[in-house]
């Protein structure tokens, strides 16, 4: 058997996950002027495209409401960045490849024949119920649940209110009779006193509740478990959390001024609540939460790996016969090391033990003997 020479060890197992940070240009090099102009554009396009849905989706701002434009403003900010940060995301080799993937799968009529629910329940499972998180804890599981679901039922609700989209009025002015616009066109009527009102109108105080327990475990987490705290960095793993603390909390004491206080404090607690939702905005596309947005694209790169193990196009490992992944994923990482001109892309073939292995063999006999 030929082996091939010994990689470097820090590069012999290349990460291709879609939430990897990418390398941008050449290896360790500066990012290249015609990504960051193209990222600017798509930020510029998202942008303009936000603004216009606002202004028509508003009904020429008829329904928007002027307290709320700094949440509109940091919203805007966020699609230009989301656009941007995705724009050089998917520029580099590992992150094209795997997105053009994703995508050819997601839009393959022959993987609909072969497999025609795999899409919804991957969906269901890799997206929404997060499943592969509880194979490694139910706890951590747990905690990403609540945070997960919560942080969806505030959006849904935050943003449309935010562009004017839903609207709730009173034919009295006071209530307790309420109706739902959406666009200006009444969809439900309910009674604010009721249960449905209720939930009307304390969703966000739901979202805060599910929200504060989740980010709680894992800040607690970060501060005890060694193995979280080894690389831990405070402004992309601990801001994250403290700054969905403080939107959830002071959410919450809003509607307890509102409802015990007659409102005293309301005003500074408001201020505190938006602030710190403005910030959060404006942080997701340069933090952790970045992840939110890539994770998605992982689906199409998961549909891409199930379907290929429909077919059994399986890869073994040349020196111990194990099994490694599916054969298109180890091309495709075979073809993205040679994109970023890594001369090792033969170890792909090799399992991580007989990588180990077939490192330590030639260390012993290129590098041992010579000093002897």
């Amino acid at each position: 058997m030929t082996e091939p020479p010994a990689p470097p060890a820090a590069a012999s197992d290349v990460a291709t996950a879609p939430d990897a940070p990418p390398p941008t240009g050449v290896v360790g090099g500066p990012r290249p002027r015609s990504v960051a102009g193209r990222a600017t554009l798509a930020g510029t396009i998202v942008s303009v495209l936000l603004i216009l849905a606002i202004v028509f989706g508003s009904r020429m701002l008829k329904d928007f409401d002027s307290a709320l434009l700094p949440y509109a403003v940091a919203t805007v900010f966020l699609a230009f960045g989301v656009a941007y940060r995705y724009t050089v995301w998917i520029s580099a080799p590992g992150a094209r490849r795997l997105f053009k993937q994703g995508w050819r799968s997601l839009f393959s009529s022959d993987n609909f024949r072969k497999a025609p629910t795999a899409l919804p329940q991957m969906i269901a499972t890799y997206l929404g119920f997060q499943k592969f998180l509880g194979a490694r804890s139910q706890a951590r599981w747990a905690a990403h649940q609540l945070i997960f679901w919560g942080c969806i039922l505030a959006a849904l609700i935050t943003f449309p209110l935010t562009w004017g989209w839903f609207t709730f009025t009173s034919p009295s002015g006071a209530g307790p009779g309420y109706a739902m616009r959406i666009w200006g066109i009444k969809v439900i009527g309910f009674d604010s006193l009721n249960i449905l009102g209720w939930l009307m109108f304390h969703g966000l105080d739901i979202a805060a509740v599910l929200v504060i327990p989740g980010a709680s475990y894992f800040l607690w987490r970060r501060m005890k478990d060694r193995g979280a705290m080894t690389g831990q960095r405070f402004a992309y793993d601990l801001v994250p959390l403290i700054a969905l603390i403080v939107i959830s909390v002071t959410g919450l004491l809003l509607t307890f001024s509102s409802i015990f206080l007659h409102g005293g404090g309301y005003e500074f607690l408001a201020i505190l609540h938006m602030v710190s939702v403005v910030f959060t905005l404006i942080y997701i596309p340069f933090g952790k939460f970045f992840h939110i947005v890539q994770r998605p694209a992982a689906v199409g790169m998961q549909l891409f790996k199930y379907t290929a193990r429909k077919d059994e196009q399986l890869f073994h490992c040349k020196r111990c016969g194990q099994l490694i992944d599916t054969a298109p994923y180890v091309e495709n990482l075979q073809g993205t090391m040679r994109d970023l001109k890594l001369d090792f892309d033969t170890w792909t073939e090799y399992c991580p033990r007989c990588k180990r292995v077939l490192r330590g063999a030639a260390y012993l006999s290129d590098v041992k003997k010579g000093f002897k």
